[in-house]
């Protein structure tokens, strides 16, 4: 690499706001050719050179009223400021983080799997700037060009606190192996927390949807619909497509689904916290029960208490189990006698699994901590009563099995004989 070219690096290379500025670095730079340079532009893509090399960067302006799905991006804004102003403790958390400090981030490959075979084509974020989102896309367009690819996206890169789908599992991993093989030539990669959303989808939506990809949940829970897109699936023929034709349109296509799911990550990120804090107006018990559960697998015994108590005057699915989360929570106290109450609700709950589980706490409970070896039998009989009756049941295992009732069971009439 010649002196002139590694003093050209210092250069900037694109602007801040508005079109990205096309700079030319370098002698070599101003000979090459942009394939269909026009369709790029018209798309709002420009290059950007470095030494003999370039990549071909995207950048678009949303105002911050424009709406995705459910909300629109202002709300974003309220969601960081419930974290601030009335702050609880969890792992999404943007207590002390400044709106413009969250970085949503996302990329498509050449393939789903790990290691350093797997390439990424197309790296795609926004944040927030001003009254402004701006969502920026830099994209490979050829293998050889890495090094302007992540020497673009490195130097444009400001924020406290990743924003992904799936990110913790692949996509930043596939950055890190990436950025291994030419991190001579590009800045360092920066140190960050992360706030993985599929990690959160699932908390909160597994009980009703099968799937769990970002497509389903942006259709299923935050209202997005998405017209003419480009499966994913597809993304990396259409990228080796693109590599031998050089024709843009397959990859305008791409660049198009990959700018839908990040919008989509800054609204699940706001609906996730509207959840949290249950100003949702249309939030449904399930996801009350699925929003308190969460907090008590925190160890957040108050925050779950507060939202599952408001769950326990009725007599639908989400009651029952809100009862009987609250009911675990008073036997950790050793509140024995509200424990009882609120298990034997349970015990007449109809759902077989929620029935057997709580026969079995109150059989435990009355063996143990009351002594009252009679109750303790009843409730275990009534739990093999309950297997029995519903042949049924999926496979039952552990302490509710009837192996383990029999065994309780001898163990309970042994004591009571005596």
């Amino acid at each position: 690499m010649s002196l002139k070219n590694k003093l050209n690096r210092l250069k900037p290379h694109l602007s801040v706001g508005g079109q990205p500025e096309k700079v030319i670095t370098s002698p070599q730079a101003a000979d090459l050719e942009i394939p269909f340079n026009d369709i790029w532009k018209q798309a709002s893509v420009f290059p950007y050179f470095l030494d003999e090399n370039y990549c071909l960067i995207r950048e678009i302006h949303y105002p911050l009223s424009q709406q995705h799905g459910h909300y629109c991006f202002r709300d974003f804004l309220t969601a960081v400021e419930l974290w601030n102003n009335q702050p609880i403790n969890h792992p999404l958390s943007a207590e002390g983080h400044h709106p413009e400090e969250l970085f949503f981030f996302d990329t498509e490959t050449t393939g789903l799997g790990g290691g350093a075979g797997n390439t990424i084509f197309l790296l795609g974020y926004a944040s927030i700037s001003g009254d402004t989102l701006i969502l920026r896309q830099h994209i490979l367009p050829n293998p050889g060009a890495e090094v302007p690819l992540y020497h673009s996206f490195l130097r444009k890169v400001n924020y406290k606190t990743l924003v992904t789908y799936n990110g913790k599992s692949f996509d930043w991993p596939q950055v890190k192996t990436r950025h291994t093989l030419v991190r001579d030539h590009v800045p360092n990669l920066p140190q960050f927390g992360h706030f993985d959303l599929f990690h959160a989808a699932r908390r909160l939506w597994k009980h009703k949807l099968d799937r769990l990809k970002l497509a389903v949940v942006e259709k299923e829970v935050l209202g997005v619909e998405r017209v003419d897109d480009i499966p994913g699936f597809l993304a990396p023929m259409i990228y080796f497509d693109f590599i031998e034709s050089k024709q843009p349109n397959g990859m305008l296509g791409i660049l198009k689904h990959n700018e839908i799911d990040i919008l989509s990550l800054v609204t699940l990120y706001t609906h996730i916290t509207f959840q949290l804090y249950g100003i949702d107006i249309n939030q449904t018990r399930a996801e009350s029960y699925e929003v308190g559960r969460w907090f008590s697998s925190l160890g957040q015994e108050n925050q779950a208490e507060k939202v599952l108590t408001k769950l326990i005057n009725g007599n639908d699915m989400p009651s029952y189990q809100a009862k009987f989360s609250l009911a675990l929570q008073r036997k950790k106290e050793c509140d024995w006698e509200n424990a009882q109450k609120l298990f034997s609700d349970v015990a007449h709950s109809g759902d077989i699994r929620l029935m057997l589980e709580a026969c079995v706490e109150l059989a435990k409970i009355h063996e143990h901590r009351l002594k009252d070896y009679r109750l303790a039998i009843d409730y275990c009989q009534k739990a093999l009563m309950i297997l029995s009756e519903h042949e049924k049941t999926p496979k039952i295992s552990g302490q509710c099995s009837i192996e383990h009732l029999n065994f309780r069971l001898k163990r309970l009439e042994r004591k009571k004989a005596k």
